[in-house]
């Protein structure tokens, strides 16, 4: 028999071979496997372009029955969720520049007399458009409820009053990115994103590759401490994330025109405890990985949700209950928060501590669960 011919015997021998391999490599065909099934679950169930029920403030100091009715309309609308009614408009500008409300109706004192008089009102709309994404089709369907809403009270001898144009002037307006300038939006959000998927991958490969080569038992061998080597290990890659957060900072600036309305140097202090929350994610993954290999897919199968679920390319509001109580537990999205907060907002230390401390518990949680796994897997 020629060397050259096809032979079904050592075909199928090296088919049987590879089952076994997959096999025994139960974390390769894990991630074949669930990756995929969660790709199919976040694009078909979480992912939603046209979030609705987002949380809204109402202002109304003018308690009238044409107050109640447009309250009533923004509900039915199925676009707004009345969630708070704030007392002043410095309350207001609280519960936008914190994110807990995506928008703020404020009805005047004087709304119905006017009304009454058809001196045509103004009802002002403010929104959080960090995210123009998120509000869009929100504000669309407010201003496609202004010529209607009033109907059924503007009836009898206020009829002359329902005529072809709204009986009130809708005045929106868009905080913090007034133009829907997406760089806005997606260039603070890279730096979390580029941060995640580094720190993450080049942690665990690295930390992995030296258990593959054996140098780590030689270095453990000195008289250098295991948490001496650890340590020493990490903070070169911290230097990197600042490395790589300065350049999306010069490249926002002075490339893609982002404001840069708050403080940097909180920026930066925040900026580190992501850092190093990663970094603990990194150490955490080289523990349970044999390879570098199983390191990369561990890697890729944390940060998939993360970019998926955090709310950088999808509005996170738009996602059904279960994916935001998943996304909370990520880090990434109450980073995105903070970065765009203090970079478009302004936040100081008190607006960004809602998302802070979520974070910091993050952080704990990853490094005691890496460090004592580490001095294990040393022992």
């Amino acid at each position: 028999m020629k060397l050259h011919e096809f032979n079904w015997r050592r075909f199928c021998a090296v088919v049987r071979k590879e089952f076994i391999q997959m096999r025994r490599d139960r974390m390769t065909f894990g991630m074949m496997i669930g990756v995929p099934m969660i790709q199919l679950i976040l694009f078909g169930y979480a992912i939603n372009s046209d979030p609705k029920h987002l949380p809204t403030a109402v202002f109304s100091a003018d308690n009238s029955i044409f107050a109640r009715s447009l309250v009533w309309g923004m509900r039915n609308s199925s676009y707004f969720d009345i969630t708070r009614e704030p007392k002043n408009e410095a309350e207001i500008n609280t519960l936008l520049a914190q994110n807990t409300v995506q928008f703020a109706v404020t009805i005047p004192v004087d709304f119905s007399r006017k009304l009454l008089r058809g001196e045509k009102p103004d009802l002002l709309l403010e929104a959080d458009a960090t995210d123009p994404t998120a509000v869009g089709y929100a504000i669309a369907a407010m201003n496609s409820l202004t010529p209607t809403v009033l109907n059924r009270d503007l009836i009898g001898p206020l009829a002359k009053l329902n005529g072809s144009a709204p009986p009130f002037n809708l005045v929106v307006q868009q905080h913090y990115n007034p133009e829907n300038i997406t760089q806005y939006n997606i260039v603070p959000g890279l730096m979390g994103v580029m941060l995640t998927m580094t720190m993450v991958m080049i942690t665990a490969l690295a930390i992995t590759r030296e258990r593959e080569r054996g140098t780590m038992e030689n270095l453990l061998s000195t008289p250098v401490r295991p948490g001496e080597v650890l340590i020493g290990k990490i903070v070169p890659y911290i230097a990197v994330g600042y490395i790589q957060v300065t350049l999306i900072l010069l490249a926002a600036k002075f490339l893609f025109d982002v404001p840069m309305v708050g403080s940097l140097p909180l920026l930066v202090a925040m900026t580190f405890l992501f850092i190093v929350a990663n970094l603990a994610v990194g150490i955490t993954f080289s523990t349970v990985a044999k390879n570098q290999l199983q390191a990369m897919q561990m890697a890729f199968f944390f940060f998939l949700p993360s970019l998926l679920l955090s709310g950088y390319m999808f509005p996170f509001r738009g996602m059904p209950v279960w994916a935001q109580n998943v996304g909370e537990c990520l880090p990434l999205t109450h980073f995105l928060r903070v970065v765009r907060g203090i970079l478009l907002k302004g936040n100081g230390i008190v607006e960004i501590a809602p998302d802070l401390w979520p974070i910091v518990l993050f952080l704990l949680v990853m490094l005691i669960i890496g460090v004592k796994r580490y001095r294990q897997t040393l022992d």
